[in-house]
Order: C-alpha cells, then structure tokens, then sequence
C-alpha cells in the first residue's frame, strides 16, 4: 500500500477507535479487509462476504493477519506480501487452538469485531465503521480507474458476441468469462431477455433464447473495490417507442448524475430524479426499482432513498440505476469536487446517445444494435 494511503487510512482509523474507546478492529469482512490492506482479497467462497482470513488493525498503526494454517501460506505469498503485514497461523481443525492463539495476539485489548469471534467476546464493530470506506484516496481512485475501464472493455466484448438463439445462461457464461479475462471478480452477474427486461427489474440469467433483446449487468470486483455496469444488445431495427424510452432513460439518468455533488444528501438528489422522471413522462417508475446510490467497496455502501440525510462526499462513487419499463441505465462515477468523472463509461467504439436535462449533456451508452 503506498505509503499516504496507509498513513491517512491510520488517522481515519484512529479516529473511529477513539470515537468509540477501542484498542482495535479485527476485520474479516471481504470488503474492510481490501480496504485496510489497500486492495488485498480475503475470499474464497464468491457467494459470502465473509473472508477467510482476517486483519487485526490496532490504534498504534499496528497490522496482524489471522488465519488458518490452508489460507496462511497464500496471505504470506500472494496477498499481503511486500506489505509489511505479519501473518499468524492457526490449525484449520482445531477450534481451541484458534481461539487460543487469537486471544494471545488480542492481548486483553479492547477490540471490535465484524464477524466471527474466534470464541471471545469480542463487542461488533459500531456501524459507522463503513463510512471510513467512502472518500477515496488518490490511490484507491487509480485502482478504480483501472478496474472501471477493464469492467466497461469486458461487458462491451461479452455484448458483441451475443447471438440469436443463445439463452441467458449461456450469455451470463460469456459475461463471466470476460470479466474474469480482465483479472475482476463477478460478484453480481444479471442477464434478461426480451420479455424478461419488461417483467423484472432484477433478472436473473434462465434458459429462455434471446430472439431481439439482451440487458447485461455485472458489478465486478478489481482491488476490492466495485464497478458497476449496464449494457443493452439488440438484433435488428429498434421501434420508435424503443429509441423514446433510450432517450429517456438517459436524460434521467444524465439528470441524477449531475445532482451528484459534495454536501447534497442522498434524499436531494432523489428528488431531483422524480423530477426528471416525471419530466420524461414516466411519473412513478423509480417506485418499481431502487435507484443505486454510493458504491466502492461494496456494489451499494448506501442505497438512496426519498427522505435520506446521508451526505454525499467528495472524491466517492456513486452507480445510479434508473429504469423505466424495457429500458435501464447503470455507469459508476466518482463525485468531484469540479463535477462527475465518468468511470465506466462506454468506449469510443460503443454507440453513444446524448442525455439531456436542464441544459446540460452526457454522453450515455446506447444499446448495440446488431
């Protein structure tokens, strides 16, 4: 970890133990292990958020990984090597041991857990652990970058080689397969056909054929932190209804982006999107999904919603997902002091449409018609 990452990573941190009278916080939660560790990955199993080894970050600056003696070799090896971090091994089989050798590495510290326990009573983290995740360093936002424009390169490939005929499963297969081509890790992997884009608002891959129309998502994970993407496929010419709901949908989704400031709360910038969704004529639809809200370490760190006072911050990213009935929206964007940085934002050789509102202008992707 570069070396300001780590030192200002330490004063949020001793901040928060000080705030709350802790020695400590031992972390074994995927995404406040990246965090801690600068970008390192924990996990084994993709369907948990709960890694497999865990960090011991003290009030003095001091770093500790746990873990059992199959994970230990590889965190010395592989993800925590040249960091500085010592790893403590255990016996995978023997629970007392563990605990054992846990207790002796806490020392009778006052410290806070997010997840197991190892046996002590330790008290869990307080809930606004989180927020140190929000505001990114110059270093985070590289990482972001990077994985932003690997996770935008993948879907777009995956698009381009959907097919008549293939069925969502086999689509999500080639979704996957990108992504992991890229060096990200699919944590959400979501893919509808035709009717299903009309019916769900969160579909999930079946076996039904595509005949016209595909909708890709993939929130994929690059140094422990999430892009989040969306991407439409069409075969053959679109109707004049389909061209209206694009349009529509990206001059929504141009207006939520550009509400995106410093020090306004999620609940503002919820308002200005009712605006813009009744403005576009389609009143009432943000009823039938969420919009997205904060991102970073995890796909949502705060989901917005009409009456909340979360703020938002500078240098944090944002995915907003508006959608109306057969069309949807979704880029992540980082939250400028001077505007909106578009992270995943369609390639030059992806068709662009402009979205519009209150005189202002994105460029948005369009669906890819083949």
């Amino acid at each position: 970890m570069p070396g300001n990452e780590w030192q200002t990573k330490q004063q949020r941190l001793t901040a928060f133990l000080t705030r709350h009278d802790l020695d400590g916080v031992l972390l074994t939660h995927r995404n406040n292990f990246a965090w801690v560790t600068g970008g390192r990955d924990n996990h084994i199993a993709n369907n948990s958020p709960v890694g497999v080894a865990s960090i011991l970050a003290t009030r003095d600056g001091k770093r500790v990984c746990l873990a059992n003696q199959i994970e230990a070799p590889r965190m010395r090896q592989e993800e925590l090597s040249g960091t500085g971090i010592e790893t403590i091994d255990f016996p995978w089989y023997d629970a007392r041991a563990a605990s054992d050798t846990v207790r002796d590495v806490v020392a009778g510290r006052n410290i806070a857990t997010d997840s197991e326990t190892f046996g002590l009573p330790l008290a869990p983290v307080p809930g606004d652990f989180a927020e140190l995740r929000w505001s990114l360093l110059s270093a985070e936002i590289e990482r972001y970058r990077d994985g932003s424009r690997r996770a935008s390169d993948a879907i777009e490939a995956a698009c381009r080689e959907v097919k008549p005929g293939m069925t969502g499963h086999e689509i999500a297969g080639i979704l996957d397969h990108h992504v992991h081509a890229k060096r990200l890790n699919p944590v959400v992997t979501l893919v509808a056909t035709d009717d299903n884009i009309e019916s769900f608002r969160h579909p999930l891959p079946k076996n039904t054929p595509i005949q016209r129309t595909a909708m890709l998502v993939t929130c994929a994970e690059f140094g422990g932190l999430i892009p989040c993407v969306t991407r439409f496929v069409h075969f053959g010419p679109m109707s004049a209804e389909r061209k209206a709901k694009q349009q529509a949908i990206c001059d929504i989704d141009t207006a939520v982006n550009f509400a995106t400031r410093p020090g306004w709360t999620l609940g503002d910038i919820f308002s200005d999107l009712q605006k813009a969704y009744a403005q576009r004529g389609h009143d009432g639809q943000w009823r039938s999904h969420h919009q997205g809200g904060s991102t970073g370490y995890a796909g949502r760190e705060a989901f917005a919603t009409p009456l909340s006072m979360v703020k938002v911050l500078e240098n944090q990213a944002f995915a907003w997902n508006p959608s109306i009935v057969g069309a949807k929206q979704e880029d992540t964007i980082l939250c400028r002091r001077d505007g909106i940085e578009v992270l995943t934002g369609p390639s030059n050789d992806w068709p662009q449409v402009t979205g519009r509102y209150a005189e202002q202008e994105l460029q948005r992707a369009d669906v890819l018609v083949l």
